[in-house]
């Protein structure tokens, strides 16, 4: 506790003393950036809304950065006054919850950094510290990472410390430390510098390893007593390829016996296949992809669940949706436990000046996703108990958790008016991933969803959503429209209503109406909302958190400097 007083107490006089520097000496910068979001509740039993004590909830922080030549420092002050419901609810007050400093040499050779800092290695299979402020998730690692560069084509990161995991008006860690090491050679730099050949097929492989400790001890299961690990190692290997129009990599990763509250305390190994190939030219794009995900979890702590402390991250095979009812009915994130999934996406522009083209030329991507269990016989007596099951394959079992195929149309008509239309046909085991509490099994439905924007008058326009989604399943079938008006380059207004027409219950066929207006100025930005908010799924990119349903005002801020 004490070494965390001194390192803020560093970077706050580096910071705050940057800005009579700056003037004097012309030397050393400060940015930053501040965020407000403030929402306040009323009581709406049709919707399931609840008011919290407190009525209201507040979300803030900002980001203080001084730079100088090779060196910088900085922190974060946040406030969670009380947290907005749909976050952790255990954040809490006021204080620094991320603060460093870092250094780099003129040659960027040696980059060393401590405190807190964020940092992936390869796809994030076995290490992603990383931030994302509206799912409520950061596991930014408190500690110390090394980054050397020796020579050109070789770059080395090694760090050590411990996972942010609880904010109550101070930064609180988890108990596991994590060790890691990575390391990352582009093949064709490294020799260039040894006077080799230049070859047109460009190369980069790497290699990561990382180990967690967190005290042992021992499980009870039935008449079996199992004694729990300390430390845990996961490793992985990764390749890259690009020539021309072409990439391809693939990714493998391995992890000891883990046994978490994740797999239910088995002593199964993990392993993960990540594999991509794509091929782009101009008007055509190509992306296939694969992956086998088996028993990967990865926390600092064995007895955590949800968004902490998760030491890597598990990329979502299937394309993230933005679309309202995509988006947030029937999202899909990667089953924790394993999956087998493929996908595949093609983009095409038909040539601008041809009778499909237009005068401006059509874009079409279609986009399939498939996701299963894995392949797995299960055992029995005390190997049932010890390790759950036995993979056969690296293939798809016969539980099938999505299936997402959507194909997009956009086109531009004219110097005003250009239109988009999208087709999702979606089959969602809502046992997989349980978004729903109304429906057990599989949801088809058919989403129709078409875009416009108008340009009405000289930096004035309009986009509207017009979307349906049909489904025999759950609730039934819902439509979602939207308006939103912008007056450029500052103001803006919208008015969105969401209504779940098809639900079998015509007391829950509820209009979640929601309007806001705001104004853009450079880098700030303010809007003020009021209405209804469904219950349901938030997700960014794969990772999905639930947000309660909500009836108020809402106001949020953001500016940077």
């Amino acid at each position: 506790m004490r070494q965390n007083l001194i390192l803020v107490g560093i970077a706050l006089c580096l910071a705050f003393g940057a800005a009579a520097q700056e003037i004097e000496n012309n030397q050393g910068v400060v940015t930053g950036n501040v965020q407000t979001l403030w929402q306040s509740y009323s009581e709406d039993p049709l919707i399931g809304a609840i008011v919290p004590p407190e009525k209201t909830g507040l979300n803030s922080f900002g980001n203080l950065i001084y730079t100088q030549g090779g060196f910088s420092a900085g922190m974060r002050y946040e406030s969670y006054l009380s947290a907005v419901l749909g976050f952790p609810g255990r954040f809490k007050g006021s204080g620094i919850g991320y603060r460093f400093a870092r250094y780099t040499d003129e040659t960027g050779k040696v980059d060393f950094t401590i405190g807190n800092f964020y940092e992936q290695f390869g796809s994030g299979i076995v290490l992603r510290a990383y931030e994302e402020r509206a799912l409520g998730i950061d596991n930014a690692l408190d500690g110390i990472r090394i980054i050397l560069r020796p020579v050109d084509g070789i770059e080395v990161k090694a760090l050590y410390g411990k996972q942010r995991l609880d904010f109550d008006s101070r930064l609180i860690n988890g108990p596991g430390t994590v060790r890691a090491i990575d390391g990352t050679i582009d093949v064709n730099n490294l020799f260039a510098q040894a006077g080799g050949l230049d070859w047109k097929t460009k190369w980069t492989i790497g290699a990561s390893f990382v180990s967690k400790f967190q005290a042992g001890g021992t499980i009870s299961k039935d008449s079996l007593l199992l004694q729990l690990p300390g430390n845990i190692g996961a490793w992985s290997y990764r390749l890259d390829a690009m020539r021309g129009g072409w990439s391809a990599g693939v990714e493998y990763a391995g992890k000891i016996n883990d046994p978490s509250a994740d797999n239910g305390y088995t002593y199964r190994n993990g392993e993960a296949i990540l594999m991509n190939l794509g091929y782009t030219r101009r008007g055509l794009g190509v992306s296939i992809n694969a992956k086998t995900v088996d028993n990967m979890s990865f926390r600092s702590d064995r007895d955590v669940l949800l968004f902490d402390l998760p030491i890597n991250y598990i990329p979502a095979i299937t394309q993230q949706h933005t679309y309202n009812l995509a988006a947030t009915l029937y999202p899909y994130a990667t089953v924790i436990s394993g999956e087998s999934s493929a996908s595949a996406e093609v983009f095409y522009t038909i040539p601008k000046g041809t009778k499909l083209g237009g005068k401006y030329g059509t874009n079409v991507s279609l986009n399939f996703a498939a996701a299963n269990g894995l392949d797995t016989t299960h055992l029995s007596g005390a190997d049932e108990l010890v390790y759950g099951f036995e993979r056969n394959s690296w293939g798809f079992g016969p539980s099938k958790f999505v299936r997402d195929f959507n194909v997009q149309i956009s086109r531009k008509e004219s110097k005003k008016f250009k239109w988009k239309y999208t087709f999702f046909n979606l089959e969602f085991n809502t046992l997989a991933t349980p978004v729903t509490t109304t429906f057990k099994g599989i949801v088809y439905a058919d989403i129709h969803v078409l875009e416009t924007q108008i340009k009405t008058r000289q930096r004035e326009s309009l986009r509207t959503e017009f979307q349906a989604l049909f489904t025999e399943q759950d609730k039934g079938d819902w439509a979602t429209v939207l308006a939103e008006y912008t007056w450029s380059p500052h103001w803006f207004a919208s008015v969105i209503d969401q209504y779940n027409f098809g639900n079998p219950s015509e007391d829950a066929r509820v209009h979640y109406l929601y309007g806001a207006v705001g104004r853009i100025d450079g880098p700030h930005r303010l809007s003020i909302g009021y209405g209804k908010r469904r219950e349901g799924i938030f997700c960014i990119g794969g990772v999905c958190r639930a947000v309660p349903a909500s009836n108020g005002f809402e106001i949020n801020f953001s500016s940077s400097f």
